[in-house]
């Protein structure tokens, strides 16, 4: 896997890269515990500001963590790390360190105490920006998308596919 260099890019335009809803990749800490959990169900809910609503599991381990600590990460991957993505996906955080057991590596972001993914092509620092609708709907956001780190110019990123989101119900 690349870790890829990361510069800034301008939140108004975090459509381009979430939109049509590319599976993320989520990544939080709070406490000494990190975890990183994967996220088809978002969508943008504001331009400007730039909002995203996740939709997480309130028995998630990383809706805990997100609650508790008000910030997250959002990593776009690109395709070649489909199969990373599925095992993140199948296994919980409260049993292994997913980084190590993945072999992602954990950059620290900028603005926000979350750790955000090395190896993703595109990365979010989001802060809790309301969560008037999280004890009946387990919805966690809608996050504020406060900075965001990108690989390359604009060009070299937009050849990197994500992996569409695929419900299967």
């Amino acid at each position: 896997m690349i870790v890829s260099d990361k510069q800034d890019f301008p939140v108004t335009q975090a459509r381009r890269d979430l939109e049509p809803g590319p599976v993320v990749l989520l990544s939080c800490r709070h406490a000494g515990e990190h975890d990183i959990m994967t996220l088809g169900w978002h969508t943008i809910l504001s331009f400007s500001p730039s909002l995203v609503g996740l939709m997480i599991s309130g028995g998630n381990h990383s809706h805990r963590l997100i609650r508790a600590s008000g910030v997250c990460g959002i990593n776009v991957p690109s395709a070649d790390l489909v199969d990373t993505v599925c095992r993140v996906g199948n296994t919980t955080g409260r049993e292994i360190d997913k980084f190590s057991a993945f072999g992602l590596t954990a950059i620290e972001a900028e603005r926000v105490d979350a750790p955000l993914i090395g190896e993703c092509h595109v990365c979010f620092e989001c802060r809790l920006h309301d969560d008037t609708l999280v004890a009946g709907y387990d919805f966690v956001g809608p996050v504020a998308v406060s900075y965001t780190c990108r690989v390359g110019d604009r060009k070299s990123v937009e050849t990197r596919r994500a992996t569409p989101y695929r419900d299967p119900g």
